[in-house]
């Protein structure tokens, strides 16, 4: 008989996590107005906040961490990541950050000014918040398709170009810093990016003379998706095929807290000198010297090891796997998720699972808190809450989907965790009809609302 899947790793180390009763969990929400991220780790069983720094490094990453180096400047850890970052994109030039939405506030702070325009795929929450903070506008170019939760287009991630060139058409080519190309893509449910779909827009944009960058937090899935999903790719190592990714790009961001397989870190890489000058002295005044730039040197060895591992197909074949048999099983109860099923994390449509709760009344978020106090799960919302008020008008914006996002943290749970997840959604289903109500903000701050937003029920 064909041998079933195993796991290409085994578990050195565990933490005890404790199951807590509805009783306290309802109570500890309410403390918490009604906001996830205000809970304490210890109140949570399973953690699905984020997939961003919470997952387990190896044996070969630790070992790494014993050997930083960590002089102020020109460190030999330093030196060891800026190589792997090279060897990986092709990049010429790196600039360590604390976490990725301290590279993204070092280039945009070169490259972002106010009336700029951004076009790109379903910007993220930091990175929308780092261009309006500017003054700026984030265009969202991505395909129709990635709004219909059921179409099965296998890279719901790319950019219409039709959509990108009307906006290189209606705005000056100077009030255009760049395209930004997110891989794979969050927002649209954790989807990915074709290579066909980014040569072509390197090609458009070169053709209007607008560089091309990529936020580049979740690129190794990305390359995955290609390899699995793309005709002519399936024979390409993944490392190949990450090599010409970051060829139809001038530069990239990088939150090493996703696919770098580390805790704490980012980067900015590139290959246009000016720029990268220019950028360093972001750095020196808001991260640190050129050569650390906010991380340690422990970190910097450990994250030289974790983009290695992490664009090895064994790696990804067990990490994505496992985020797929967790959709497939929410499929099989019945539960309307985003599909294809993306990289990092299982996306459910509020919409469809909560009918009854209008969308004033925040259902991503509402569906994100029964399933906590069903089961002690933490989720996110990716909906009304994290699109903010217009900066101008002060009005909610309500994109088009409302999700739930479940993302699974790196080499951490196993399956059996994954059924108790749907298990608990399944339940928190199969009484949808009885939640026809949701929560209504009390406070929020200006901007990134949805990491402080307090809320009480309607």
């Amino acid at each position: 008989m064909n041998l079933p899947y195993a796991e290409p790793f085994r578990i050195k180390m565990i933490e005890e996590i404790r199951q807590s009763t509805r009783e306290e969990r309802e109570q500890w929400l309410k403390e918490a107005n009604y906001n996830l991220f205000n809970l304490k780790s210890s109140q949570v069983f399973i953690d699905l906040l984020t997939d961003s720094g919470t997952g387990a490094m190896s044996d070969r990453q630790w070992g790494a961490l014993m050997m930083g180096d960590e002089s102020y400047a020109g460190s030999r850890s330093f030196e060891q990541l800026h190589q792997t970052v090279q060897n990986i994109t092709g990049f010429k030039y790196l600039l360590p950050t604390h976490q990725g939405r301290a590279a993204e506030n070092v280039l945009f702070s070169v490259l972002v000014k106010e009336g700029d325009v951004v076009p790109g795929n379903s910007h993220f929450d930091t990175t929308k918040g780092h261009i309006e903070f500017r003054k700026a506008h984030a265009i969202d170019c991505t395909i129709d398709e990635a709004f219909d939760i059921n179409d099965l287009h296998p890279f719901k991630g790319n950019i219409n170009l039709e959509k990108l060139e009307e906006v290189y058409k209606s705005h000056p080519k100077e009030n255009i810093p760049f395209c930004l190309i997110t891989i794979t893509c969050n927002s649209s449910g954790g989807q990915p990016v074709s290579l066909e779909n980014m040569k072509a827009v390197k090609e458009l944009s070169d053709k209007y003379g607008v560089p091309v960058f990529f936020d580049s937090a979740r690129f190794a899935e990305n390359a995955y998706f290609i390899k699995k999903r793309e005709a002519g790719q399936e024979n390409r190592s993944i490392k190949e095929i990450c090599k010409e990714i970051f060829s139809y790009g001038d530069g990239m961001t990088m939150s090493s807290k996703k696919d770098g397989l580390v805790n704490i870190g980012g980067f900015i890489a590139l290959n246009n000198e000016e720029v990268f000058r220019k950028a360093s002295n972001f750095t020196i005044i808001y991260e640190g010297f050129i050569t650390y730039g906010g991380m340690a040197g422990r970190d910097m060895a450990a994250l030289a090891v974790g983009l290695d591992e992490a664009t090895e197909f064994a790696y990804l074949e067990s990490r994505i796997s496992q985020v797929e048999y967790l959709g497939n099983k929410l499929i099989e109860y019945g539960i309307p998720v985003q599909k294809p099923i993306g990289g990092h994390a299982v996306f459910i449509d509020s919409l469809n699972f909560l009918p009854k709760v209008d969308r004033s009344e925040y259902p991503a978020q509402t569906l994100g808190l029964e399933i906590y106090k069903e089961a002690g799960i933490r989720t996110v919302e990716i909906g009304t809450l994290l699109a903010d008020r217009d900066p101008e008008t002060r009005e909610n914006r309500y994109p088009k989907l409302e999700l739930v996002r479940l993302a699974i943290p790196r080499r951490t749970y196993t399956n059996n965790h994954m059924d108790y997840i749907a298990a608990a959604i399944k339940n928190v289903y199969e009484r949808r009809d009885e939640i026809a109500k949701g929560y209504k903000i009390t406070w929020e701050p200006d901007l990134l609302r949805h990491f402080t937003v307090q809320l009480e029920e309607a």
